[in-house]
Parts: C-alpha cells; sequence; structure tokens
C-alpha cells in the first residue's frame, strides 16, 4: 500500500522484490488505484490473491455457470476468495476443502455449498459425496502429490483440473495420458499469476472488479490477521502451523 504521486491511495504488485520494506519500487503498470470504501487489508488481499482468485476460474478453469468447483485450502487467502467468487459467477455445488472445523464452518459463512477434510486418503469419495454422488466439473489443486491423483480421479468427463501450487512439495504419480485424459476427456492445465504480470489489462480489468464487488459488500476479503514488520517470522509461524485464515498483513508503521 501507498500513495500515488497525485496522493491517492494505491496498491502495487512488486515483481518479488520490496515486500517486506518500509518502502518499495514499483513499475507504473503494476499500481493500481484504491477506491474509498477500500480497507488496506482488503486492497492487499484482492491485489495479490484476488487477482489469483479470479484468473483460476476465468481463464484457467473457464468456469460455466452450473458447475462444480473444488477449492483446496478454501479458508486460506486465495481459497476463501475462490469460494466466494465461484459462487457470484455461479458456479453449484462449490466444494470447499480444509483442516479444521473451524475452517470448515467459515466456508460454508462464505458460500460453499459443502466444506470437507482434507488428506489424500479417500478425497475422491469424499469430493464426489459432497457433489451429490457426481463426479466435479472443475478441481483447483495446490498440493501435489497424491491430493493431485486423488483430485483428477474425481473429475468427470469434460471436466478441468488446474494446478497452482505443490504445496507438499511432492511431486504426483505419472499421469497415464491415454487412460485418464483422452479416454475420459479430462484436461489437466497449469496457473501462475506471475504471468499476468507482463500483460497490463489481466492486471487492471480484473481488479477493478474486484474493487467494485468489494465496495458494494458483494465480496468479503478476508484478512486474517495484522503483525507488526518486525514480527513477520510470528506470520509464517502461524501461516506454517495453519492457525490462520484469510489475508495476514504486515504493517510497517508496527
Amino acid at each position: 500500500m501507498g500513495r500515488t504521486p497525485d496522493g491517492r491511495r494505491g496498491v502495487a504488485i512488486t515483481g518479488g522484490r520490496g515486500g517486506y520494506a518500509e518502502r518499495a519500487v514499483a513499475h507504473e503498470s503494476m499500481v493500481h488505484e484504491v477506491p474509498d470504501g477500500i480497507t488496506d487489508g482488503e486492497a492487499l488481499a484482492l491485489v495479490g490473491q484476488g487477482i489469483t482468485a479470479w484468473h483460476l476460474l476465468r481463464t484457467a478453469a473457464r468456469l460455466a455457470p452450473g458447475e462444480s468447483v473444488v477449492v483446496p485450502a478454501a479458508a486460506g487467502g486465495t481459497g476463501s476468495l475462490l469460494v466466494q467468487l465461484a459462487r457470484h459467477f455461479g458456479a453449484g455445488p462449490v466444494i470447499g476443502i480444509a483442516s479444521s472445523e473451524e475452517k470448515r464452518d467459515l466456508i460454508l459463512e462464505l458460500g460453499a455449498d459443502a466444506a470437507i477434510e482434507g488428506g489424500a486418503d479417500g478425497l475422491t469419495d469424499r469430493l464426489i459425496e459432497a457433489n451429490e454422488g457426481r463426479m466435479v466439473d472443475v478441481a483447483l489443486e495446490m498440493t501435489g502429490g497424491r491430493a493431485f491423483d486423488a483430485s483428477l480421479d474425481a473429475v468427470a468427463p469434460f471436466g478441468r483440473l488446474v494446478v497452482y501450487g505443490f504445496a507438499s512439495e511432492i511431486p504426483p504419480a505419472p499421469v497415464d495420458v491415454a487412460k485418464r485424459l483422452v479416454n475420459q476427456n479430462r484436461s489437466v492445465t497449469g496457473f501462475y499469476v506471475g504471468q499476468c504480470m507482463a500483460r497490463p489489462e489481466m492486471f487492471h480489468g480484473p481488479l477493478d472488479e474486484l474493487f467494485a464487488m468489494t465496495a458494494s459488500g458483494r465480496l468479503k476479503p478476508q484478512v486474517g490477521g495484522v503483525y507488526p514488520l518486525a514480527e513477520a517470522r510470528r506470520a509464517h509461524e502461524d501461516l506454517r502451523a495453519r492457525r490462520s485464515h484469510g489475508k495476514l498483513v504486515l504493517d510497517v508503521s508496527g
């Protein structure tokens, strides 16, 4: 967060450098004005996780109204926005995955139709059960390893699996293209938000929409905690231990 040269509030992507500093330099094309009614925490959530969530559904998954969607880490910064955006974009059912009962309750409050426990064992069956006995149309995946395999097995013919991370740092098993993709009419695609930053139109247009939805109350970015910059380590520890939800913010004034 900061001020534009003419004194207006602005938020920016710094290109991977400078985010843990009191001041940072951002390219002019990556600075976006923050409208009134949007808090600093909400703006920070939308400029990173919000853009990711928007493009995961619109650009990568090409979500169509009525399609079922699986959202991993659905109480997190990106996941909590994915749940809400999927609902606003006409998806259904929206199925969220989270590690605790408290987080699953939050997912339901945000508009998910079902909230299930993660873990690869039995995940395919839980996803199909949560989708009223049907395989799912879109599964988002960011864990890797066996979770990838289980998610792919739950995808229906003509469905899509969108991979946007490998939190476990464990690669999935090799995919038998003929049996698991071609014969099932499934697609697997990857997404990395950094590629969008080289195209300003993929940044500013979605962010305008996200800000408008938030200002009107249709979208509620979750700010799970604000930490003084000097306590950045504690923020990381809480994140790693899964004690947090939503977007965590480092406050340089603290």
